[in-house]
């Protein structure tokens, strides 16, 4: 499907030629003649990017009409233009959640820079918002142990914070969740939350991930991209898997923390961004730096404020929280209700989690999609958990059926 792009500006020869250039590179385009035409159209049909004037007497002006997008369509990009704008209109346009400010007359290039990159945004961040819902990120912390009552007390303390985090613990504990919850309880919350897996990052594109390139900075690069830095300018960048990062990604990543100033592969412009970094391993960091495998003063810099996440084992009072909460999602996903009966959740309980909350929630959605009854009772959690070593998993006398 084509991106949409809605052009406003009270110069309908502008919007003729923009449309023209947008429509030949395959775009969509919807037009409006001022601001109040363009909150009519976004009310019945969202763009995915704005191009919007500056000046469209006798108003509202492009501020203003940017100020009540950012409200009605917060996630949708907005590339401000106008050839009578000074420094201050600029500032506060960026302030009010425009991606970049064009100035007329425009040029061709320019636009679909411009759009492109916005597009690039609006992609990565409803990306964000489906991976977040998907791993439950719209819902509270789960659990009642005072493992997870100290969790969100810290949470409450380092997010109001712009420090760094670093956040640590086995896999599947729920790192991702944690620097989401931080996100979202600070003051850059509504700002972009963009995350990266260090681990899943070829070698030899991490700078271009991290950074963003310039057309023909090398083979393949046929246009100008935003690196993952440049995409979370006000908000928050997540780095997952950070102790995975080679030495010489390292060494870049200390340089923009140390600086705050990013530089394109194959660019001639530094630009500075402000991002709250949280940071996220499996791995023991200190004992990295004393293997000369991470560097020492990366780690300082990153482990401004530490969040240890303990595993599921050494808080067993958060399984049956945890599996409702699982049966409850996968009942709205299958339309269905699904029944754990005390004797399911009893066994659940007793077995030690390898895989951590991402091994419960996966042994909770394959008992509903398996359950052959309208309640999943001890029997049927017996044939899924893994038997070995590695579960530990207890034998536990079948409890009487009593759903919840």
């Amino acid at each position: 499907m084509s991106p949409r792009i809605l052009l406003v500006d009270d110069e309908a020869n502008i919007r003729k030629m923009v449309s023209a250039l947008l429509e030949s590179e395959g775009f969509e385009t919807l037009e409006a003649p001022n601001g109040q035409a363009a909150l009519e159209v976004v009310a019945n049909d969202t763009p995915d990017a704005v191009l919007l004037d500056l000046m469209m007497p006798p108003g509202p002006d492009g501020l203003a009409t940017l100020e009540q997008l950012k409200k009605r369509v917060p996630h949708v990009p907005v590339v401000m233009m106008s050839g009578k704008a000074n420094l201050a209109d600029a500032v506060r346009a960026t302030k009010l959640g425009a991606f970049q400010f064009l100035e007329k007359p425009l040029t061709p290039e320019g636009v679909l820079v411009a759009l492109r990159g916005a597009l690039e945004l609006g992609r990565t961040l409803a990306e964000n918002r489906r991976l977040h819902a998907q791993l439950g990120h719209e819902d509270p912390l789960v659990g009642t142990s005072v493992a997870m009552d100290e969790l969100r007390a810290m949470i409450a303390r380092v997010a109001p914070t712009e420090s760094r985090v670093l956040i640590t613990g086995e896999s599947g504990t729920g790192k991702e969740l944690v620097a989401s919850a931080i996100h979202r309880q600070s003051a850059r919350s509504g700002k972009p939350f963009v995350t990266v897996n260090s681990a899943a990052i070829p070698r030899d594109l991490v700078e271009s991930e991290m950074f963003g390139h310039e057309r023909g900075a090398f083979t393949g690069a046929t246009e100008r991209r935003q690196g993952r830095f440049e995409l979370a300018d006000s908000g928050t960048l997540f780095l997952d898997e950070v102790g995975d990062l080679s030495a010489e990604a390292q060494a870049k990543l200390l340089r923009v923390l140390e600086t705050g100033v990013v530089e394109r592969l194959g660019g001639e412009r530094p630009f500075t961004v402000n991002v709250r970094v949280i940071a996220a391993t499996n791995k023991h960091l200190g004992q990295a730096v004393r293997a000369h495998q991470f560097r020492e003063d990366l780690w300082f810099r990153l482990n401004v404020l530490p969040i240890h996440i303990p595993p599921l084992r050494e808080r067993p009072d958060d399984i049956p929280p945890l599996v409702r909460h699982c049966a409850a999602r996968c009942a709205a996903r299958l339309g269905r209700a699904v029944r754990l009966d005390a004797g399911a959740v009893q066994l659940l309980a007793a077995y030690r989690w390898p895989g951590n909350v991402r091994e419960l929630a996966n042994i909770v959605e394959r008992l509903a999609i398996l359950a052959t009854g309208e309640t999943i009772g001890a029997d049927d959690v017996a044939r899924v958990i893994p038997h070995g070593q590695d579960g530990g998993r207890a034998v536990v006398a079948p409890a009487p059926r009593i759903s919840w």
